[in-house]
């Protein structure tokens, strides 16, 4: 079982990222949270269980405003949270890596691997989500993000509003990646509840037919919903990381 370490590391402009990492064999499985999650939630700890049990080298870590992390999550945008993945993966990880998003992370998986692919061997994404400021909100939803400066909506998953403000949004438009091929080459897998309310399966078969790889399987769960934290869905999330192809 690979030695857990956790703290927070300085970006460089005094923000401070929490971290927890765990040391074994490659490549690292690094994991993407959503839109206001965080690194201790369910599929993320199932994930570092099983990294534990099988010597496999883990990071977690938390966005900036986001979790343990530091900063104001109100300013913070894609490119800020791309950046802090980017900044993660530089800075604790060493090797090939394993990036497994979930919904938004899904999307900064894709980012992050367009960015960094001599690192990233794999890639598993868990209903992601890319160029969803483009198709996740409705035309008057969007007016009232560029004229009010933000919206706010009903959350199932907290008492507390999902706020989505305009620095996030116009951000999130600037890194659309499904208007043409996706150039990312490594084994890809996506696993996509077909209940799911806020990310419909089809958008895993549209990022399937744009991604340039030839090794993509999308995998589609009968009545699995946004999170796929049930056992079943997190034995199928294990099962599809243990059989990722290794690294050429």
């Amino acid at each position: 079982m690979g030695d857990l370490t956790a703290g927070h590391a300085d970006r460089g402009d005094g923000v401070r990222i929490a971290f927890a990492g765990r040391a074994g064999g490659g490549p690292t499985i690094v994991f993407l949270p959503g839109y206001l999650s965080d690194m201790t939630g369910g599929k993320a700890m199932a994930l570092d269980g099983w990294a534990a049990a099988n010597g496999r080298a883990m990071l977690r870590f938390d966005y900036s405003g986001v979790g343990a992390s530091e900063g104001d999550f109100e300013t913070a945008t894609l490119t800020h949270w791309r950046d802090d993945a980017l900044f993660a993966i530089d800075s604790l990880t060493s090797g090939p890596l394993l990036l497994v998003g979930s919904s938004m992370g899904g999307w900064l998986m894709l980012l992050a691997a367009l960015a960094r692919p001599e690192r990233v061997a794999g890639l598993v994404g868990i209903a992601a989500a890319p160029d969803f400021t483009d198709w996740g909100y409705t035309q008057e939803q969007k007016m009232e993000i560029l004229s009010r400066g933000r919206v706010e909506e009903a959350s199932a998953y907290s008492d507390t509003p999902t706020v989505t403000t305009r620095a996030f949004w116009q951000s999130g438009e600037a890194h659309r990646l499904l208007q043409g091929e996706i150039a990312i080459d490594c084994p890809v897998r996506l696993l996509h509840g077909q209940a799911d309310p806020d990310v419909p399966w089809h958008h895993s078969l549209h990022l399937a037919e744009r991604l340039r790889s030839a090794d993509v399987q999308t995998l589609l769960v009968k009545r699995g919903d946004h999170r796929l934290s049930r056992e079943s869905d997190i034995a199928l999330l294990l099962a599809t990381v243990a059989a990722m192809p290794e690294p050429r």
